[in-house]
């Protein structure tokens, strides 16, 4: 029987970024140089195909310092921890190595500077992310106030109008962040900005690909987790860029064949935290049931590393 002609669109960039691709790392040499178990608190990111390989390897996979013994090492993930789980750790004298990707960080320490320079935080983010707990876990409580819509700047209580400023998380859409900065400005004329904006260059591309691919596609599918922020993301900008079926799937098994009954062509990304494994998986799913010719939708080159920290650099 022949196989129906397929159009396949691979979007450029997609998959692991470089915070991603490090804090991975992190787990790895961690493992390499102490040896099994090593502690990560909270999923070293949102991918359970990646935490799986890691737990088979001896991580362990905590929720809180609490569930951390005293004598073995404790990672943080690339999300970023409040202020306070560096300092629990420092005080039971615990190895721990953060693998807070550094553009979290900067975002961290942008809040820090505007906490003293007097100014009181508004957080863009989703409420509940380990993300937004992190950054807003860096200043004392109350000195944070979280927006996730335009609507929320509306019912803001904030100490004083003419002296706040913003930051975001990372894996936000763009063009929904880009209305609540608008919210913000429109309230609070005097409201201080990031110097560059906080959303993450590879947030940013992922996007970028997704709005140029849409368009082209009867249908789209996310290769992500469910808990993935970024992921979630990409699902809705294909959607708001025309996609009429964009869908997120975890691996090439929650393919919703009868869904794409029909379909002529296909766009595939994926979220930031997703290894090209499962992305292979999903077009070898495609190439074994269709007559595939695969097209690159390229609209940005990544050539960014970030270093693990010394510690793991070092002998043991």
């Amino acid at each position: 029987m022949t196989k129906p002609p397929l159009t396949l669109y691979l979007a450029a960039p997609r998959g692991f970024c470089a915070g991603v691709d490090r804090a991975i790392k992190i787990v790895e040499m961690a493992l390499e140089k102490w040896g099994a178990p090593v502690y990560v608190r909270h999923e070293i990111v949102h991918n359970k195909f990646v935490v799986d390989g890691l737990r088979d390897n001896g991580a362990v996979f905590v929720s809180t310092l609490e569930d951390c013994p005293d004598d073995r090492p404790v990672i943080f993930s690339a999300h970023g921890v409040p202020k306070s789980v560096p300092s629990a750790a420092q005080a039971r004298n615990m190895v721990y190595v953060d693998a807070t990707c550094p553009l979290v960080s900067k975002v961290h320490i942008e809040a820090q500077r505007h906490h003293d320079n007097g100014l009181q935080m508004v957080m863009i983010g989703h409420a509940g992310h380990p993300e937004t707990l992190g950054t807003m876990g860096q200043l004392p409580e109350g000195e944070v106030l979280l927006v996730e819509t335009p609507d929320d700047v509306a019912t803001l209580d904030v100490r004083d109008p003419e002296k706040l400023a913003y930051v975001t998380q990372t894996t936000l859409s763009v063009d929904d962040t880009a209305e609540v900065v608008a919210a913000l400005q429109a309230r609070f004329p005097a409201i201080v900005g990031p110097h560059k904006e906080d959303i993450c260059y590879a947030t940013t591309n992922r996007q970028e690909a997704v709005k140029a691919m849409a368009p082209k596609c009867d249908a789209m599918l996310v290769v992500g987790a469910p808990n993935s922020s970024n992921s979630k993301r990409l699902v809705e900008v294909g959607a708001r860029a025309g996609c009429a079926y964009a869908q997120l799937v975890q691996r090439a098994t929650d393919i919703d064949w009868r869904a794409l009954e029909g379909i002529t062509s296909m766009g595939i990304t994926a979220g930031a935290s997703a290894p090209e494994v499962l992305i292979d998986e999903v077009i070898d799913a495609f190439e074994a049931r269709y007559d595939v010719t695969r097209t690159l939708v390229e609209t940005a080159r990544e050539n960014v590393e970030f270093k693990v920290p010394r510690v793991l650099r070092e002998p043991a």
